[in-house]
C-alpha cells in the first residue's frame, strides 16, 4: 500500500501534465480535482473555476499536481524513476516524455543497464527510464539524488526518513559513483 503521495508543484500548467502524463501509462486515471473559488482566486492570481489540484495515478501509483506559481521549479535531483520489462514500452514512453523536453542521457546501453536514459519532460520534470529482465513490484520509483554539499548523504537520509514513518524500511539502494569518476 502507498503511503507518501508525490506533490508535484506546477506554475498553471498542472491539468495540462496530468492530462499528458495520464495519457502516457497503462492503468492510469485523473481523480479529484479542485478548483480555486473566489476567494482563492483573489488570493492566488489564478483565475476563479480554473484548477488548483488534481490527484491523478499513473500505473497505480498515485500522484497529485497543484497549480501553485512559479515559486518552485523542478529540479534533477528529485525524479521518477521508471523500470520496464519491454523494450518496445521503454522506446515509446522514452520517446513520447522526451518531446518538447531536454535528454539528461540518452537512451542507450550503459554499464549498468541495457537500456537506460534520463530526460526532463516539456515540464522540467525529471525521469529515468530503465529496461529490466528483473521482475518488478513496481514500476514507477521515486528517486532522490545527493549531489554537491549533499553528496554521500544518502544512505544517512534514509536512516532518518525510515526512522520518522512508522513501518518504513530501505528496500533497495543503488550506488551511482560513476557519474563523478
Amino acid at each position: 500500500m502507498q503511503k507518501i503521495t508525490p506533490f508535484l508543484w506546477f506554475d498553471n500548467q498542472a491539468e495540462e501534465a496530468v492530462n499528458f502524463y495520464t495519457s502516457l501509462f497503462k492503468n492510469s486515471k485523473i481523480g479529484n480535482v479542485t478548483k480555486y473559488d473566489e476567494a482563492g482566486a483573489a488570493a492566488s492570481g489564478r483565475p476563479a473555476g480554473s484548477v488548483m489540484t488534481a490527484g491523478f495515478q499513473l500505473d497505480g501509483y498515485d500522484f497529485a499536481a497543484i497549480n501553485g506559481g512559479p515559486a518552485f521549479k523542478f529540479n534533477p535531483s528529485v525524479s521518477f524513476f521508471i523500470v520496464l520489462k519491454d523494450e518496445k514500452e521503454i522506446d515509446s514512453l522514452w520517446k513520447k516524455l522526451s518531446g518538447g523536453g531536454k535528454v539528461l542521457m540518452e537512451l542507450d546501453k550503459y554499464d549498468w543497464s541495457k537500456k537506460y536514459g534520463w530526460l526532463e519532460d516539456k515540464y522540467g520534470l525529471s525521469w529515468q527510464l530503465m529496461l529490466t529482465e528483473d521482475e518488478v513490484k513496481q514500476k514507477i520509483l521515486p528517486s532522490l539524488l545527493f549531489v554537491d554539499k549533499a553528496y554521500g548523504k544518502a544512505e544517512e537520509a534514509m536512516n532518518f526518513y525510515t526512522s520518522v514513518f512508522k513501518n518504513a524500511k530501505v528496500e533497495s539502494i543503488l550506488q551511482l559513483d560513476f557519474f563523478y569518476r
